[in-house]
């Protein structure tokens, strides 16, 4: 069995082997010239649940077309993966008891490199199109180098107006620019990425290089009044775990006859396949702005919803639900010796603090309304995190902790400080997740042996106030950590002002005494 328009037209070799197929004439869509979706960011989330959204409103013929995906970093993923397959997806959803859902995706028509420009103003210019979506994470939206200039790709787009633009809010501006050529056609720009007001990013961008042409006499003045007028940028909260490649599925997907399925690492660095194997819960909240109209994204299990909502699911999941989990899990599993996310959730100690960082930040949870913050994280407790199919590695969930640790703890230890019925000097899972996050630092696990920390852009700066600290030495720790624990630009409060600053310290400590402290830290929770 191909993957391929060809390959799948034997339905019945492809249901043998418990492979489900569209429900829609495939080609039909292929043929549609009037195009209502066009994506940026060709990568896994996007073909493992956006794409699967498109196909969920084709399957009920609730649309006619599906969506165009345009890659504007990895130029590889279009000639290895999408044009051998005819830009079909082979979605495999695992659940912790490594049963698997397996369906041929086919909502996605094509893909398309943004050097397109051809292309793309076909796209853009079609009074049609109803909305642009990204999914390209959050370094996809920044303009600026390290020292707070423009970088030079987009110095260059500005410079050069727009005509063949390079960074992705250039070409995002190009064809919005194409748009208001064509007729001041009114769309919705949304940013699925998993950030907080991600719509806001975009619009910044985008809104900077647009000004910027049109102070240089590259575009009309009422490109702005277009942009301002026409044009939506909804905020959206999404989350789905969509690891890399597994090998079992591709063994599994061999044995069944699929072939040509084995993973290719383009020239950027990218590991993907024809395949996307990832968990079955999934969540993607939507600012409902579209100026154009929109697909029927309600239909296919989208929550469309107000601005408000949206930032209030945000918060629930990076505040309480999901993230502060996560992070705690990160930062004690490179301390403990684990590799794989779902194996730290059969330690009994550190079930046990992820649990109690949930209760604590449910005690000040931001209820969205839409989903129940209680159900949410027990699904995260008892379903995702413990599914030995999604093995994502605690070294990649510690990267950047660092900008991470004053929204996954910080929001809450403010909220308690606020609050007239929560005393802060209650808590204790959230002390010892960061007391964790600075026993990392020293690059130590808890044997003693060095290991390799993640990438994170102050790691320089806290290795250098860490200076002196060392594994087997509890006092080298006094009068070191202060200037870390007091850092309001870090946590969003200072750890002392509320009370905990001691209390982290001492968990720091107690964790410096030897082979083995840091379980025994954990146990004493």
């Amino acid at each position: 069995m191909k993957l391929t328009l060809e390959g799948i037209k034997d339905a019945s070799e492809w249901r043998n082997a418990g492979i489900k197929l569209p429900k829609y004439e495939v080609e039909q869509t292929r043929a549609a010239k009037n195009p209502e979706w066009v994506h940026f960011g060709a990568g896994n989330i996007f073909r493992g649940f956006i794409g699967s959204i498109a196909q969920s409103l084709l399957n009920q013929d609730l649309s006619d077309t599906g969506i165009a995906a345009v890659e504007t970093f990895d130029f590889d993923i279009i000639d290895k993966i999408y044009k051998p397959y005819d830009s079909l997806t082979l979605n495999v959803m695992m659940d912790k008891s490594s049963n698997l859902d397996m369906t041929v995706q086919a909502g996605i028509t094509e893909g398309v490199k943004s050097t397109d420009y051809a292309r793309l103003c076909e796209i853009a210019e079609n009074p049609s199109l109803k909305m642009m979506s990204y999914t390209i994470t959050e370094k996809g939206y920044n303009l600026y180098a390290p020292d707070g200039d423009l970088m030079g790709v987009v110095k260059s787009d500005i410079e050069n107006g727009p005509e063949e633009p390079k960074h992705a809010m250039s070409v995002t501006a190009y064809m919005l620019y194409r748009r208001f050529k064509a007729g001041g056609y009114p769309l919705a720009v949304v940013s699925m990425d998993n950030c907080s007001h991600n719509g806001e990013k975009l619009q910044s961008s985008v809104m900077t290089i647009a000004k910027a042409w049109v102070d240089g006499g590259k575009a009309e003045k009422g490109f702005i009044d277009y942009l301002n007028g026409n044009v939506s940028f909804p905020w959206s909260m999404i989350d789905k775990i969509t690891p890399r490649p597994s090998e079992a599925v591709l063994n599994k997907l061999t044995e069944l006859g699929v072939e040509d399925m084995q993973p290719v690492v383009t020239s950027k660095g990218t590991y993907i396949a024809p395949f996307v194997n990832a968990e079955i819960p999934q969540y993607l909240v939507v600012e409902d702005d579209f100026p154009n109209g929109r697909p029927a994204l309600d239909k296919a299990g989208v929550y469309m919803t107000t601005r408000e909502t949206v930032n209030k699911s945000e918060t629930m999941k990076v505040t309480t639900c999901l993230n502060p989990l996560h992070t705690a899990l990160a930062v004690y599993g490179c301390l403990l010796g684990y590799k794989t996310i779902w194996e730290e959730m059969n330690d009994a100690e550190l079930v046990k603090l992820v649990k109690k960082i949930a209760d604590e930040g449910m005690k000040v949870v931001i209820d969205p309304g839409i989903i129940d913050p209680q159900k949410f994280v027990n699904e995260v407790i008892s379903e995702r995190l413990p599914n030995p199919n999604i093995p994502d590695a605690p070294q990649r969930i510690a990267t950047d902790t660092s900008q991470k640790v004053g929204i996954r703890y910080g929001e809450t230890i403010k909220s308690y400080m606020k609050s007239d019925e929560l005393d802060v000097k209650t808590l204790t899972a959230i002390p010892m997740a960061i007391a964790g996050w600075i026993r990392y630092l020293l690059a130590v696990d808890d044997n003693g042996n060095a290991f390799e920390r993640s990438a994170d852009p102050l790691l320089d700066d806290l290795t250098a106030k860490l200076s002196g600290v060392e594994w087997n030495k509890p006092e080298s720790a006094n009068g070191k950590l202060s200037t870390i624990l007091s850092d309001k630009t870090i946590f969003g409060v200072d750890l002392y002002e509320a009370g905990l600053g001691e209390r982290i310290e001492a968990s720091v400590k107690s964790m410096l005494k030897g082979s083995g402290a840091v379980r025994e830290a954990l146990k004493q929770l």
